[in-house]
């Protein structure tokens, strides 16, 4: 990854991501990010919107199906990424150049909403988990058995997991 340029863009989705297969099977979804920057105008005392960017994103593999199956047009995302420059020829043969994020991570912002998070079944949780974000999203199926949990140990007994039953003392 050395020399890659990474950013991270908080905006909001113009559509919702398209969902295509490569010939070969692969998964991939598209999609854009407009993020508008906003900033307060001292001579009128109001808030401004500034000029839109409008990014191009694209995501893949399994990870590709999760964003398809969460996200949806008007969220407010925060994603993480490589910039990638491609150049074209046109239809009327005119070279072009454009810039496009390969999302590395992406989720909801809970700014201004909430969100449920489901483990997705079958992830391979590669470099940090591969979860699925709610906000009218169905939810994929459960995993049964989290990985993480004490053998033995009862999911409804736990007080981290049961909301509504935290309070001041920690429960160990």
């Amino acid at each position: 990854m050395a020399g890659e340029t990474v950013i991270t863009v908080v905006g909001n989705l113009t559509a919702d991501p398209e969902l295509r297969y490569t010939q070969n099977g692969l998964p991939v979804a598209n999609f854009t990010i407009a993020s508008t920057p906003r900033n307060f105008d001292r001579a009128s005392g109001e808030w401004k919107d500034g000029e839109a960017l409008f990014l191009r994103a694209s995501v893949w593999r399994e990870f590709a199906e999760h964003v398809a199956g969460s996200l949806t047009k008007g969220m407010r995302v925060i994603a993480q990424g490589r910039l990638r420059q491609r150049s074209y020829e046109d239809r009327e043969g005119q070279k072009r150049t454009s810039i496009e994020l390969e999302i590395d991570e992406i989720g909801p912002s809970l700014r201004y909403a909430t969100a449920q998070v489901t483990r997705a079944a079958g992830g391979q949780g590669g470099g940090g988990g591969q979860g699925q974000f709610g906000g009218g999203a169905q939810p994929r199926q459960q995993v049964s058995e989290e990985p993480w949990s004490t053998p033995g140990s009862q999911t409804s007994a736990d007080a981290w997991s049961t909301p509504g039953s935290f309070g001041d003392d920690t429960p160990f």
